[in-house]
């Protein structure tokens, strides 16, 4: 759904943005005198001397006791639409659930945090690895995991991403019945500071 507000609002603004920077080009650059067009009555921009917003138009509602009210509830209510999409935006991508194939007629459901923190939980207890984080992306019924693992001094990378493939990942897929269970793992290490030696 997300994807689909993304493009819906991305097609409107881009329509917008088009439509008043054709209105104001056309005015600006007279072209219609050019060109030799005539523009519909109610068309903003006639010429290079006309203004975005007059000062009729700038003053007109001044006076009227609903128009603060309702301009400042329209604001607010575009703020919240904005930020309840910057909101989904950051969230995007995070896997909620994971169908797990059973013998019924209907796959089951596994919350796809629940499997996370496991993953994360396992990681984290493997020799070498000073913390982890796991996310979940992809579909429901092909999920992929995003892994960062933090190092110690004395982990050994390619000893670590083995364990993590063979054990905690292959775990993983079997107990959640998935064929495959892609993943993306990054490693770093934790920084130490400088001991002093006396």
């Amino acid at each position: 759904m997300l994807k689909t507000v993304n493009r819906v609002l991305l097609g409107l603004l881009g329509l917008g943005l088009f439509a008043l920077g054709g209105g104001v080009l056309l005015g600006g650059l007279d072209l219609q005198r050019h060109w030799g067009f005539e523009v519909p009555g109610w068309w903003p921009f006639r010429g290079p001397n006309d203004v975005v917003l007059g000062i009729e138009g700038r003053t007109r509602w001044r006076e009227e006791g609903w128009w603060w009210p309702v301009v400042i509830a329209a604001l607010a209510v575009l703020l919240v639409l904005l930020l309840w999409w910057l909101l989904a935006q950051l969230r995007k991508g995070r896997l909620g659930q994971v169908l797990v194939d059973s013998e019924d007629s209907a796959p089951a459901r596994l919350n796809g945090r629940a499997l996370e923190d496991v993953l994360e939980d396992e990681a984290q207890a493997m020799d070498g690895v000073s913390r982890a984080h796991v996310r979940l992306t992809g579909r429901r019924t092909a999920p992929v995991a995003r892994v960062r693992l933090w190092l110690e001094p004395h982990g050994e990378p390619e000893h670590t991403l083995t364990r993590l493939n063979r054990e905690t990942l292959a775990q993983a897929r079997d107990s959640a019945g998935l064929d495959r269970l892609p993943s993306d793992v990054r490693l770093r290490e934790v920084r130490h500071g400088a001991h002093r030696v006396d």
